[in-house]
């Protein structure tokens, strides 16, 4: 983690061009969307984890990977990441973290909420570059679920379109 980017503050758009580059990094594959995350600690302005898409092994998400990565660096299970977050901890993910999986893995909307029961009350803010388009899963509901539950979701625009380029590539297109 010693070559992360220097971001200013705040500084919304540059979080999420950083999640861009970490998408670019997913293999293109037909079956996935390519997605960056970026899990930060807003009040230190400290980038805690990343993640990409099929980063780790099996079918893993990108904020799947971010915080499957924190855990074991603070050698707590995932289940209780919560429990070691900072608490100002904010998450980017350059695509709507997904509220249902079709590959049996836990949603990342779910991995989300599991945060909020750790002593500094979890994820409390979520950065969204883009919605889900209906690809895989029809009317993907993520956002909501975790707006239900408190946590606030603030779409940053500017790389909707490169984001969505980045998503898709390996896609087949009809």
């Amino acid at each position: 983690m010693d070559d992360l980017p220097h971001i200013s503050p705040l500084n919304h758009a540059e979080y999420m061009r950083f999640a861009l580059s970490l998408a670019q990094q997913s293999p293109p594959k037909p079956s996935n969307f390519r997605v960056g995350a970026v899990l930060v600690d807003e009040g230190a302005n400290r980038i805690l984890s990343t993640g990409s898409t099929l980063e780790l092994p099996g079918n893993t998400h990108a904020e799947q990977c971010a915080l499957q990565k924190y855990s074991a660096a603070n050698n707590v299970p995932e289940e209780e990441v919560g429990t070691v977050l900072p608490a100002q901890a904010v998450l980017y993910t350059t695509m709507e973290p997904c509220q249902k999986r079709s590959a049996g893995n836990v949603p990342c909307v779910e991995r989300i909420l599991k945060t909020l029961s750790g002593r500094n009350k979890g994820i409390k803010t979520v950065y969204i570059g883009v919605k889900e388009p209906d690809t895989f899963v029809a009317a993907n509901a993520g956002q909501s679920k975790l707006e239900q539950a408190g946590i606030v979701c603030v779409h940053v625009p500017g790389l909707e379109e490169e984001i969505l380029r980045t998503a898709t590539a390996g896609h087949r297109t009809p």
